[in-house]
């Protein structure tokens, strides 16, 4: 990986070694020049624990237990679909190129089979807030694919697609216009396109093979669609990116004036595509600079241009409806305290005392393997969970404190208090000692609100594994991803 001229960034002053050997989304363990320095990327933290810390469960618990006595009131139905037309090469989410043979058909039908169990163990009262497909690719399904698709998370998993907010991840290569017609008609109310740079030779480093004007005319098409909120992902730190080029796929995103814009750090991580070239060795502190000067130039655009920032990697347009409650208004999810209900080989679902998945890979032919056996998978066998880690008080906070800090409007104290017994500084003095004295938390906020600073909300990706309990870093380091 090129590092670029840029002077290196100022040595964090935590330890904040997460010990991850691959990172969903995100990055593989902490990679350093010398002893003192720790880089500003530590690992992306969108869930906590993450599923490197899973571990089979041999007591394989019912469902119907986990879910007895929760709440259900405000669930969020995530639908996995596995399979990619290519796999990028900064890629290591849980999906498999290609699906030969009429895999496509055997997924949904174990789909199918899996919703029975699932919302039996729910109960008759669950009621679903949010709703989500992701992958992997969930248009590489063709039309008729992605209508089964939407009936099972109506008619078996009873989630109403036209009256929560649902978001569908797609590529500019599958985001054809009968995919579109059919997910605006079922409800969709934020598409999100993987684009990651506007300039061709960087989608090529970034083995993203596309043209621009590919990726223009799926734009739009998608507007076309009618669809409300339109999300554009973008990466820097690519080969051979500079901050002109950089700009150009900047101001290229903002001619189509979407509602949110994602600028995602690339990372180079064990058993992808970049992570097995000569330049994949890891993150040094010259590209670390590179990355955070990339970002503040980012954002700064993005804030000149009426957008408003969301956390590190979300800014929204000023003005435009949020995607979490573009449906009437109609998402009453919290991620801090409400569940999750995941379907497919690559999902995870949330209880208070138990998060939960199938095995999770890296390896391409492991992933095949994990495939293959879902499909094969009768009913009765997802009745039960096989692979998680379950929450004790500890992890809960910890879980809370992050999902909420990484948020640019940060926590109400209050809040945190009321639902632990005491306030967060009780339970992470070290830890928010650290981020006060390394100036990442705002202590100009308004009262009562525990937030990050500009510089911290820079670093989020050093803030969120500092926050990991010991416990979880040490299963994350032993956890094989091959």
């Amino acid at each position: 990986m090129s590092t670029g001229t840029t002077p290196a960034a100022p040595a964090a002053t935590l330890d904040t070694t997460a010990g991850t050997a691959a990172d969903t989304d995100a990055a593989a363990g902490p990679h350093r020049t010398d002893d003192a320095y720790r880089s500003p990327y530590q690992s992306y933290v969108y869930a906590y624990p993450h599923k490197t810390a899973y571990r089979r469960l041999p007591e394989r618990p019912a469902l119907r237990g986990l879910w007895a006595g929760e709440r259900t009131d405000a669930l969020s139905l995530y639908l996995h679909v596995p399979f990619c037309e290519v796999r990028c090469g900064f890629c290591n989410l849980f999906t498999r190129i290609g699906a030969p043979g009429g895999l496509t058909t055997a997924y949904l039908d174990a789909l199918e089979r899996q919703a029975g169990p699932v919302r039996e163990a729910l109960g008759e009262g669950a009621r679903f807030a949010a709703a989500a497909f992701g992958g992997g690719t969930p248009t590489f399904l063709t039309a008729a694919e992605l209508e089964r698709l939407c009936d099972i998370a109506e008619g078996r998993m009873g989630a109403d697609l036209r009256a929560v907010p649902l978001s569908v991840e797609a590529s500019p290569s599958t985001a054809t216009a009968d995919r579109l017609a059919v997910l605006a008609a079922r409800g969709t109310t934020r598409l999100s396109l993987g684009v990651q740079s506007f300039v061709d030779a960087e989608a090529r480093a970034a083995v993203r093979p596309q043209r621009r004007s590919d990726v223009e005319a799926a734009l739009g098409r998608v507007r076309e669609a009618g669809i409300p909120v339109l999300n554009i992902d973008l990466i820097y730190g690519i080969e051979g990116q500079t901050t002109a080029t950089w700009q150009r796929s900047l101001d290229a995103a903002l001619a189509w004036e979407p509602e949110e814009l994602y600028l995602y750090p690339l990372y180079v991580r064990p058993l992808t595509g970049l992570g097995r070239t000569p330049a994949g060795g890891g993150p040094d502190p010259a590209w670390d600079g590179q990355r955070l000067a990339l970002y503040r130039h980012g954002r700064d655009h993005l804030l000149a241009h009426g957008y408003e920032q969301v956390s590190m990697r979300m800014f929204r347009r000023t003005g435009a409806p949020d995607a979490a409650r573009s449906a009437g208004d109609a998402a009453d999810h919290a991620c801090q305290t409400d569940g999750m209900v995941g379907l497919g080989c690559g999902a995870r679902s949330y209880t208070s005392a138990l998060h939960y998945s199938f095995d999770y890979a890296v390896d391409m032919r492991r992933i095949r393997g994990i495939v293959d056996d879902y499909v094969s998978r009768p009913a009765e066998s997802f009745a039960r969970a096989e692979v998680g880690r379950w929450m004790d008080a500890d992890e809960t906070r910890r879980r809370h404190l992050l999902q909420s800090l990484l948020q640019a409007e940060g926590m109400e104290v209050a809040g945190y208090t009321a639902r632990f017994g005491a306030p967060p500084a009780e339970h992470f003095p070290a830890e928010l000692a650290a981020f006060a004295g390394s100036g990442w938390l705002d202590e100009g906020a308004a009262p009562g609100r525990l937030r990050l600073s500009a510089e911290g909300l820079a670093h989020s990706d050093a803030v969120g594994p500092a926050l990991f309990s010991p416990a979880v870093r040490a299963a994350m380091a032993a956890y094989d991803p091959r």
